[in-house]
């Protein structure tokens, strides 16, 4: 059996047309970039800025924010070329199913299904987080034994808002995406009124040296040292240019987001031209934002005074310059946030697995759309309820490290099969085009490699886990009941042999 099959552009086209799979096509640019900015903009904004800053880079964090920027941006371009090409749901998993074949396709599917699923259950349990900061003292605080996993026995907020918003995901999604219009306007509201008020409490001397001296940095050992640590022995860097490109590091993945953009490919009007404007408009706008959230809050507080373990240091700056009422307000916008984010996480999953199943190597039934809101509803209400359950009953804080490592294996693979597609497919017509090929796709990929291996030895294990559980699933299902393979395997159509 040919495991390295590829599934035509055309054919993966034509599936989005049959009536029972037919998604609705409702969402334009504006939708398209609310939609990255709303998963963008999150726990990377009023989370990672701080930790960054306090152990990194200082006030060179903006600038680890624009390499990072940089080399999201060389994958983005690649992603931007594959959705207006082939504008159907599933993202990196359709892309390299028209590329690199099938199995390919299923690993890094079931990759993405592992990015999607586990994110979506960490930032839910983040959210509830910062709701119980949120109502702390008040009439309605949440009590500590459905607060979280930690001091009680579930994440009742969590499990509540996985599930709320779930329906919100089968309803529609024009829906979701008024809703995520409504909540990505009041964090970035809250986030520019953080940048504006806290303009005026910025100190210059806070931000000289603009970038700090090195200095020595713990090294870890056994497995929760970095593989590039244990294969090179290159170690992790504190401050100085070493450790603003360490921190650009860590604040790549507050940039990942676009590639859940192109999940919505199917259900978007005029994805040729809308595709590429929505991913490359999403990466501008929270560029910009993360740059100038960074430099107020390192010319507030010195990054010697920012606790890197903060889960909200923005707040908490507001608030040692002597306006909790604005830090209230900044954590307020972020609970608001991450609401959307993990809708945004479940929108992805669910489309992912929607088109793997429409594929055969998932049972066909996940693949059913409603009859009136055009949605993937079984799969929703699935993934729904199980990524509820996750993040109600466990403590997944080291699972969430896989999200990472995901993510940049997808970014790899849709690098190279711009390549691959460009050589296979000449003909095709591309509304966008990914420029200076190859050097974009190549410099994509290469800068991915090196985030991975910056990622701690458990991650990896854990991935490979994950990995081979899934070459079992496609071996024991996957490849039996392939379309694509069944379509294959037809005896040809008999014909006379009379000449």
């Amino acid at each position: 059996m040919d495991l390295l099959r590829t599934k035509t552009v055309e054919a993966s086209i034509a599936d989005t047309l049959e009536p029972e799979h037919r998604l609705k096509r409702d969402l334009g640019v504006l939708d398209l970039i609310v939609f990255g900015v709303g998963v963008t903009i999150g726990g990377g904004l009023f989370v990672l800025t701080g930790t960054a800053a306090a152990t990194y880079a200082g006030p060179a964090v903006a600038l680890s924010f624009v390499i990072a920027a940089v080399a999201c941006g060389l994958a983005a371009l690649c992603y931007a070329e594959f959705a207006s090409t082939v504008p159907v749901a599933g993202s990196a998993y359709a892309y390299s199913y028209a590329t690199l074949g099938e199995l390919i396709a299923w690993m890094i599917g079931w990759d993405l299904i592992l990015e999607f699923f586990v994110g979506a259950a960490a930032v839910a349990s983040g959210w509830s987080g910062y709701l119980a900061t949120a109502l702390e003292g008040t009439p309605i605080a949440i009590p500590s034994a459905v607060a979280n996993t930690s001091v009680g026995f579930m994440n009742l907020p969590a499990g509540l808002l996985v599930l709320a918003l779930t329906a919100v995901l089968v309803a529609g999604i024009k829906l979701s995406s008024r809703i995520n219009q409504a909540a990505v306007a009041l964090k970035v509201g809250v986030a520019l009124v953080f940048v504006v008020a806290g303009a005026f409490f910025v100190r210059t001397s806070n931000l000289v040296p603009f970038v700090p001296p090195p200095e020595p940095s713990e090294r870890a050992g056994g497995v929760a040292q970095p593989l590039i640590q244990a294969l090179f022995g290159v170690e992790p860097a504190a401050f100085g240019w070493a450790g603003v490109v360490s921190g650009a590091a860590v604040v790549f993945f507050a940039f990942i987001g676009f590639d859940v953009v192109a999940t919505t490919a199917e259900e978007t009007r005029n994805p040729q031209r809308s595709m590429p404007l929505g991913i490359m408009g999403t990466l501008a706008i929270c560029t910009l934002l993360y740059v100038a959230v960074s430099l107020v809050l390192t010319g507030m507080r010195s990054y010697r005074q920012i606790d890197p373990n903060d889960a909200a240091p923005l707040a908490t700056a507001m608030v040692s310059a002597g306006h909790p009422v604005i830090g209230r307000l900044i954590a307020v916008g972020a609970a608001a946030g991450i609401t959307v984010v993990v809708m945004i996480l479940l929108l992805g999953q669910t489309r992912v697995a929607f088109a793997m199943a429409r594929d055969g190597l998932l049972p066909g039934f996940l693949a059913r759309v409603h009859p009136r809101f055009r949605t993937p509803y079984v799969v929703t209400m699935i993934v729904g309820v199980a990524v509820a359950v996750l993040a109600s009953f466990t403590s997944i804080s080291v699972l969430a490290e896989l999200v990472n490592i995901g993510t940049l294996a997808a970014f790899i693979l849709v690098s190279v099969g711009v390549l691959v597609l460009r050589r296979t497919r000449p003909d095709l017509p591309r509304a966008f085009r990914t420029p200076w090929v190859p050097v974009v796709p190549l410099l994509s990929a290469l800068v991915c490699v090196y985030l991975m291996l910056n990622l701690a030895i458990e991650t990896w294990i854990r991935f490979l886990v994950w990995m081979a559980i899934g070459l079992v699933i496609y071996g024991t299902y996957g490849r039996l009941h392939s379309r694509l393979a069944n379509q294959q395997a037809e005896p040809p159509t008999q014909t006379s042999s009379q000449g």
